[in-house]
């Protein structure tokens, strides 16, 4: 084993046999919070919950994460924390409220809409500096004040949430886009002043990323949204291909649903393919977790196709092993200057 799979193997593990997950998530924190921060015991722990967080729930983002300067991964994971609660509520508020079941859909979604609301203020609040509830929120103002980020790219983001409740469906790719913009380009941009590139073509380059693996999510996620009502192929490409919301239903793959599916994945593959023209204009230090994280990301296209594009009873997914291997042929070509 190559001194590089050690180190990948060492920083991507999931978990320490030796250790409790919580003296995994929390230890780390003292020596990957930038010294002179105004961090005190109480934001180690909070940016300790967001790195939990982003291990349960983001694994490839986590795998890619882990191989950040110090000081950039924890702002990292605060950034993920920032922004899975608010998914999180829109997508399963089931999940979040113990009386979910006894509640119409109009009544869920005030709920969920007030939950945002008031994160909203809480975000507000944290930046200027007033004590807060939530850790991830704590954290994340945290980054947000030393990374100097623009307070109108995380508020685009919770009205993107807000959209969800909103509309369920988009009449093309353009429409997509006005969600899309504050769904996933906006996190990219944000990305961008954390890494410490924000000259307008790096921005533009992150915002395209984001596009990337949005769209990744939404056909992987297919038979999900439409249980939660949401439909966000577009309409008008659904009807080039013949397909109808009926067959989305009941989880048809003909071959139909196979050319639309390919038709998607390769607008995929070429927006992966023009985000990453954007890595050189990241600092050299950040360059290799950024190309990383998305080849692991558009990985997941070649699981659809691995699983004929039956994305209703198999979720694509890419193993371990899989994910050690793409870490260690990005690390070539990046070194050797061929991708990048």
């Amino acid at each position: 084993m190559s001194g590089f799979e050690q180190r990948a193997r060492m920083l991507a593990e999931p978990a320490c046999a030796s250790l409790s997950p919580l003296q995994v998530s929390c230890m780390p924190m003292r020596m990957i919070l930038p010294s002179g921060s105004r961090a005190d015991a109480d934001l180690e722990r909070d940016y300790a919950h967001c790195q939990s967080v982003q291990r349960a729930y983001g694994v490839s983002y986590y795998f890619a994460t882990r191989f950040f300067p110090p000081e950039i991964r924890c702002a990292v994971y605060a950034l993920y924390g920032f922004v899975r609660y608010p998914d999180q509520w829109v997508d399963c508020p089931d999940e979040n409220l113990a009386v979910a079941s006894s509640l119409s859909r109009v009544e869920m979604g005030a709920w969920v809409r007030a939950q945002l609301d008031s994160y909203e203020r809480d975000l507000i609040r944290a930046v200027c500096g007033e004590r807060v509830e939530l850790p991830s929120l704590r954290a994340f103002a945290d980054v947000v004040r030393r990374y100097k980020i623009p307070l109108r790219y995380p508020l685009e983001f919770l009205d993107a949430m807000r959209m969800d409740l909103e509309r369920a469906r988009y009449a093309n790719f353009e429409e997509l886009q006005t969600y899309t913009w504050g769904s996933a380009s906006v996190v990219g941009i944000m990305m961008c002043y954390i890494l410490g590139a924000t000259a307008p073509k790096a921005l533009h380059y992150a915002a395209t990323m984001g596009l990337a693996m949005q769209l990744t999510n939404f056909l992987r996620d297919v038979g999900e949204d439409w249980q939660r009502g949401r439909v966000y192929l577009p309409q008008d490409e659904l009807a080039r291909f013949g397909i109808r919301e009926r067959q989305i239903a009941q989880g048809v793959v003909d071959e139909r649903w196979r050319r639309l599916m390919q038709f998607q994945i390769d607008r995929c593959r070429a927006l992966y393919a023009q985000a990453e023209q954007g890595i050189g204009l990241l600092p050299r230090r950040v360059q290799y977790p950024v190309l990383l994280g998305g080849r692991l990301y558009a990985r997941i296209l070649n699981a659809i196709e691995r699983n004929r594009y039956d994305v209703f009873r198999h979720r694509a997914r890419t193993t371990y092993a899989e994910k050690m291997a793409i870490a260690v042929r990005t690390y070539a070509e990046w070194r050797g200057g061929r991708a990048g």
